[in-house]
Parts: structure tokens; sequence; C-alpha cells
């Protein structure tokens, strides 16, 4: 395949506005598009892919494989815990690093690349064996093509269960089987796909082992573009997103609202899903994949290395397929009609004017959950607006990493009091 030149994007880009904007699909191009991480017009990896720890690849029920890595206390046996960290939409586990070797001196970390990321992406994985082999650069461009089979979040929560087994398998194996507790340490889609999970699965035994989920900038919400463009932006994000919440769902209100509501539902939610698709097939991929928007990279950290450091690590895609993007939103308004019976207990981390997954869908979930448990603890970032609270700056993400390792060390130190009160 021919790398993909700037001008191809671009003009690819024009096309998808020129098309869309003809149509009542410009909300579908913009909303929940947002989650892709920069925007590149040519993706060719060079370097390695980061590692962080001991390497696992794992086969799945689909033939494909996962990729995990796992990282231990010198004497595992003296683990606290053990955590799983789940990364977010087009980005990787390798990012996490400094993450994980923040925990790994008193907890057992691991974490996965889920389906169509990182290494578990087919066109990365041969990307970072060719230069592990001594070439100097590999052509990635088409690596997002691998979302097209992602029509939901499913393939991901699989990729959760599997991960969250392998994980407690090995725990239990380097501890000295004395089943440590689980935690989840989620970020944005990750956040999405862990909670979701944790609300369908019917793995009553798997669940039990996990004591406690870290949410940190939660795909809880569809986005918000700041600044000018949301002028226009904002209210065709705002009408897809009620259309496709009142498909077919009708909604405590009025008898005329609903009909009202129901009827437009019915109407365009048909037309969006159908050209959405139409746009995602195999030949018409290519071209209306857009990139994501420029503005995104200033809202990603507050840290302008981390800023540098994100917009060169080619293993984090680029492009969305639009039946992914679809998808997504279509899993968040799913999530938000179930989550009042979200009873696992959490920390939820956010910053108040992140506009890629904004603040209201944190504060619809904690008013719906946070009764549910004693240690359900939110920790708002007054006045920050980046998203990705665990590649702050470094004084605010020691704090943030203090708080997380504090709240989990808390909860465990309940289970030590309830155990220890049922002996007596």
């Amino acid at each position: 395949m021919e790398p993909i030149s700037a001008s191809k994007v671009c003009a690819s880009i024009n096309l998808v506005n020129l098309f869309f904007g003809k149509t009542l699909l410009s909300p579908c191009l913009i909303s929940l598009l947002m989650f892709c991480s920069g925007c590149a017009h040519q993706q060719t990896v060079t370097v390695k892919y980061p590692t962080w720890g001991e390497e696992r690849y794992l086969d799945n029920e689909t033939g494909s494989i996962r990729h995990m890595q796992i990282l231990a206390p010198a004497h595992p046996d003296s683990a606290r815990a053990c955590v799983l960290i789940v990364h977010g939409m087009n980005e990787h586990i390798g990012r996490y690093g400094d993450i994980a070797r923040y925990f790994a001196n008193r907890f057992i970390v691991a974490g996965m690349d889920m389906t169509a990321h990182g290494l578990s992406n087919p066109v990365l994985l041969k990307a970072h064996k060719s230069i592990e082999s001594g070439a100097s650069v590999y052509d990635a461009g088409h690596a997002y093509l691998e979302q097209a089979q992602l029509r939901d979040l499913q393939p991901m929560r699989n990729d959760l269960e599997q991960a969250l087994g392998y994980l407690i398998k090995r725990c239990d194996q380097l501890s000295g089987n004395n089943f440590r507790p689980v935690f989840i340490l989620s970020h944005s889609l990750g956040s999405l796909v862990s909670a979701s999970y944790l609300l369908q699965t019917k793995n009553d035994a798997l669940k039990s082992r996990i004591k406690g989920i870290i949410f940190s900038g939660p795909a809880f919400a569809v986005t918000e573009v700041p600044g000018w463009r949301g002028w226009f932006q904002n209210p065709l994000i705002r009408f897809t997103f009620h259309t496709h919440e009142h498909f077919l769902n009708p909604n405590d209100e009025p008898l005329p609202l609903l009909l009202f509501n129901q009827l437009l539902a019915l109407v365009t939610v048909p037309l969006q899903d159908g050209m959405i698709e139409l746009v995602s097939l195999s030949g018409l991929r290519k071209l209306f994949s857009p990139t994501g928007p420029l503005w995104v990279e200033q809202y990603l950290s507050d840290s302008e290395e981390e800023r540098i450091r994100q917009r060169n690590d080619n293993y984090i895609i680029r492009r969305c397929v639009m039946r992914y993007v679809l998808g997504v939103e279509q899993e968040i308004i799913q999530f938000r009609r179930n989550m009042a019976g979200f009873d696992t207990p959490y920390l939820l981390i956010y910053s108040e004017q992140d506009p890629i997954t904004p603040a209201w869908g944190n504060t619809d979930f904690a008013a719906a959950t946070r009764s549910k448990h004693p240690h359900n603890e939110l920790m708002l970032l007054v006045g920050k607006s980046h998203h990705e609270q665990l590649f702050s700056t470094p004084a605010l993400r020691e704090q943030i990493l203090q708080k997380i390792d504090d709240w989990m060390v808390r909860l465990m130190e309940k289970r030590i009091m309830k155990s220890s009160f049922k002996l007596q």
C-alpha cells in the first residue's frame, strides 16, 4: 500500500465535509471522533514498541492474539494487590510505563493492548517486528483499518475478561495463592469498556475478585467542541446523540413530546446509521475515515512535554473508521440507560473543563451511583481542561497517583478488617 500523503488525506476530509454537510450525518462525523488522539496524515513507525514489563501474547477465541505486559515487585509474594491498566481509544498500553512502574514496587501491574490497538493490531505488530529486525522505517498508515471489525465494544469487553482472567491467575501464582484483591485502572474509552463489562458480565467469580475501579476521564459523554468551532458543531452533536438516545426507547416525558422524539428518531437514525455503514465499507472507508481534529492535541495534557511525546508516538492510531465511531456513541447511550445499576466501588477522576469527555457525563454517573458504596469518591480537577489526567505535569500527576494509591489502600484495609471480623 502506498504511503498516505498529506494532500490525499486533506482531500478526503474535504470530501467528507462536502458530502455530509448536506445530510444529517455531520454530527456523526464529529461526535466521539474527538477521542482519536492527535492528527497525523502519514503514520510511519521508526522505533520499537515501548515495553515496560514481561510480555505475553495470548490467543483469543477469534484466532487472533492479544499483547499483554506484566510487571511485579522484586518479591512478588509481597505484593498487596494486582492492578490492570485499561488504555483509551486509539492509544496503546506501552504508553503507561511510568504509571506501571509507579505502582510495581508494591502491586503486580498488567496491561493489555485491546482489539485493533497497539501490538494487538497486526499492522503495528508487523511494524514493531520490522524495526526490531533492523528496518529503519515501516509504513503503518493502514493500521486504522483494523477498526472496521468494531461495530460495538464487545470485542474489547472480551479482551478485558481475558486480561483479568490471566492477571488473576498470575497474581495468585506469584503471591503464593493468597488471592490478592484486584483493581482496574482505566482511562477514557477503557473506562467505558470496563464499566459496561462490570455491568453486563455473568462471570460472578471473576467480578467478585474486582475490589474497585479507577476511572480517569471516562467516556461517559460525547464530545463538546471548544471555541468557535463548537458554535456550529455542538448543536449537531447534540442532535445525533438526542435522536439515537430516543430511538425505539421512549423516555418518561409528556405524550406529545414523546411522539415527536420517536418520530424524529425513526426518520433520522436509520438514515444516519445506514450512511455511516456505507462509508465504512471496504473501498470507501479509506476515503471517509477522518483524522482527529487539530484542536484535540491541546486538550490531551497540561504538559507540553507529554503533548510532544504523544504527537511523536506513531503507535497511536490517527484515523477512525466511522463504523467504530458510531458504535462508541451507541455504547455511551446504552451505558447511560443502565448506569444506575453500577455497584463496584470507584474513584472517579476528571477535569472540570475537559471537552473530549465532558464533565456532565461524570456528574450524571456520580448522581446515579455514588450512594451505592461508601468508598465511592470523586477527584475533580477544578479549572483543568486536559483529558489525560494520568499524563499531567509531574506535580499534578504525582498528586493523582498518590490519591489512587491511598484509595486502593483504604479499600484493602476495609477488606482486612472484614476478614478479621469473620475470624473472630
